[in-house]
């Protein structure tokens, strides 16, 4: 895995190869942040990266200017891959964070920019995320909330459905929270 652009562009990611993992592949994450260049001013941003695996999401985030990432896996195995992957990058806005992504959305009190969850495709409660974070005050205002999933879901017609787009079989389903403006 190789980060795709930014201050890390070019630098791989090794991570063991025991980890428990579906690594989003190099293309889709390069689709899915082109489409992200044209909404958001990365500096400004906090983002939150749901069953984060590897991290890989995160470091690109981090790569390009977030003020700070926060990667959630219950997995320990996966939350020392990406702490060390922060200590060797020197990356001092890359926060691991060891818990079960249902159970720090419901006890999360802070607003990010932006959510991304990669969840195991096979997850079976993984429909009632959308509703989760929208509903469970993990986004700023004009927040994001983007699912990564397989073929099998669709969200189009979620009340807060923005646009989906498909790389190969990864699919990414972006959602907005509406504001009262909005409304």
């Amino acid at each position: 895995m190789r980060i795709i652009s930014g201050t890390l562009k070019g630098r791989r990611l090794m991570p063991p190869a025991n980890l428990p993992v579906r690594p989003t592949t190099d293309m889709a994450r390069e689709g899915l942040f082109n489409i992200l260049n044209n909404y958001l001013d990365f500096e400004e941003c906090t983002v939150l990266d749901l069953f984060a695996g590897t991290g890989a999401v995160s470091v690109e985030f981090v790569s390009r200017g977030v003020r700070e990432a926060f990667s959630v896996d219950r997995n320990a195995s996966c939350v020392n891959f990406i702490r060390s992957t922060a200590e060797r990058l020197n990356l001092a806005n890359l926060h691991a964070v060891r818990a079960d992504a249902f159970e720090f959305i419901k006890g999360s009190r802070r607003g990010y920019d932006l959510v991304f969850a990669d969840p195991p495709y096979d997850l079976e409660n993984v429909d009632t995320l959308p509703d989760l974070v929208l509903e469970g005050g993990l986004l700023a205002d004009e927040g994001f909330f983007i699912l990564e999933h397989s073929e099998q879901h669709d969200y189009a017609d979620h009340p807060a459905f923005w646009q989906m787009r498909r790389y190969g079989k990864v699919h990414f389903t972006f959602f907005h929270k509406a504001t009262e403006a909005d409304a």
